[in-house]
């Protein structure tokens, strides 16, 4: 037997097992996992003894800033991917609100032929939402293989480009409004008909308008004069009327970026209820809290926002017991020159991506979550959710061989000009890790060591197989 790679003497690491094992790929899957020496040679062999070995992260929320017409400038697929794969990510569901918004199956079209030669890790793409303009599209897109839909709660649109207004003010011109209740309602009742989740950034933008009017008018500018003008309750009031779509048209919902703690507990009572809801955080709010953002400043300002000590803790609670499915980066760059202006005037969003990984392994080091989790919540649940296992997030005969190798005993600094994204800025420059990705691997193939990308792009578009389960 000639094997395209065998991987020896790790500790395989599922979201329920640990136990010692060698992996034998043929074909780009795995083609055995097992103790025992098989006969024949390999194209590439990886000894991962005194190592752990995990299906290959994936990231489900990650905002490439790619497209034809894409901002360039902060960042591409190429870049993203080249990040994600450094820190052991081997797949990436991109959100549709790129150049051009992903609203049609044409546009999705056009992303997949413009980014699959840039891409270091296979790639899913998410559908827009945009009401009335396009709730006849969805079923085409889904059938055309979008992983889901996500409707942006609260933010205008740009009339002739179809992209986010994210400060939109009355009378503006060439921009549609905030969808009303009505227009929301529709969009549930149509995602619901073509069998896939309906994912929603939760905040409200009548409350938030209000608050910062009075905020500015203060003249306070501080971190927590921001989350002042986008309190915890911006988020759960969003959350609750979601749900009681969800409830009443039967519309899986999924909760984006949870950052208000209080959050976690509507989502399991309506878990507990039988409700098609789930949801997911980002490394950023399980490390850090407002004391850390109001001293990092524009640089870690993203919305909803970072919030305090309650909040993180009250996210780990809803990720240790399974109310909160998963961790995805929401990786959103901008330049270095547009997060230079003050906490008030520079754009919500950071690459995060590259970190994503660091952090949760670091939690492992620190006794936080176990590595068993760490597979669950990175590997498999986000397949499962999404329909793509067990061709990915699996560690079985017959799955995609997506695998990532992780030393557990590596310590060392993460230093942001090391970044692979082109925004080479991160909260975390300076922070002190231990567990790292030492070895990721694309259906068989290497596709970083050392944190270092080897080889050409090789990555591939992915479509589900199944509509996914809740958890």
């Amino acid at each position: 037997m000639k094997w395209d790679h065998i991987v020896k003497n790790g500790t395989i690491v599922t979201g329920s097992e640990t136990y010692k094992a060698n992996i034998y790929v043929k074909d780009g899957k795995i083609a055995a996992i097992t103790a025992d020496e098989l006969p024949g040679e390999a194209a590439e062999v990886t000894d991962a003894a005194g190592k752990h070995v995990l299906p290959g992260f994936i990231d489900t929320h990650c905002h490439s800033r790619d497209g034809y017409n894409g901002a360039h400038y902060k960042e591409d697929f190429f870049h993203s991917s080249s990040a994600g794969a450094a820190s052991g990510i081997t797949t990436i569901y991109e959100m549709p609100n790129c150049n051009p918004a992903i609203y049609n199956v044409e546009k999705l079209n056009q992303l997949v032929e413009c980014i699959t030669p840039k891409a270091h890790v296979d790639f899913g793409v998410w559908g827009l939402c945009l009401g009335d303009l396009n709730n006849e599209e969805l079923p085409k897109l889904a059938e055309a293989g979008v992983v889901g839909f996500k409707f942006f709660w609260g933010y205008a649109i740009d009339a002739k480009a179809y992209q986010l207004i994210y400060n939109y003010e009355e009378g503006m011109k060439d921009v549609i409004p905030p969808l009303d209740l009505g227009q929301i309602y529709k969009i549930f009742r149509t995602v619901k008909e073509t069998g896939k989740m309906v994912a929603i950034h939760a905040e409200n933008f009548d409350i938030i308008k209000l608050l910062t009017a009075e905020v500015t008018a203060s003249g306070d500018t501080s971190y927590d004069a921001m989350l002042r003008a986008r309190p915890p309750y911006s988020e759960t009031i969003t959350i609750e009327t979601a749900i009681s779509l969800s409830r009443a048209i039967g519309t899986h919902l999924h909760i984006l970026h949870l950052a208000a703690g209080d959050g976690v507990d509507l989502i399991r009572r309506a878990q507990a209820e039988g409700c098609a809801v789930s949801g997911e955080t980002c490394p950023q709010y399980l490390a850090l809290t407002n004391e850390e953002a109001g001293k990092l400043g524009s640089v870690v300002k993203g919305y909803p926002p970072i919030r305090t000590k309650y909040d993180q803790e009250k996210l780990w609670e809803g990720l240790l017991d399974g109310t909160l499915s998963l961790v995805c980066s929401d990786h959103a760059p901008h330049s270095p020159e547009e997060k230079a202006a003050d906490l008030w005037h520079a754009p919500a969003g950071a690459a995060t991506i590259e970190t994503m990984p660091l952090i949760l392994l670091d939690a492992v080091s620190k006794g936080r979550l176990s590595l068993n989790k760490v597979a669950e919540v990175l590997s498999e649940k986000p397949a499962k959710l999404y329909g793509t296992y067990p061709m990915k997030g699996a560690m079985r005969p017959g799955a995609d061989a997506d695998l990532v190798v992780v030393d557990m005993n590596r310590e060392y600094i993460f230093h942001q000009e090391q970044m692979h994204s082109r925004t080479k800025l991160s909260a975390f420059d300076g922070w002190t890790f231990k567990g790292k990705p030492v070895k990721t691997i694309l259906r068989g193939m290497t596709t970083a060591v050392d944190g270092e990308i080897v080889g050409a792009p090789r990555g591939h578009f992915i479509k589900p197989i199944d509509n996914g389960i809740l958890k």
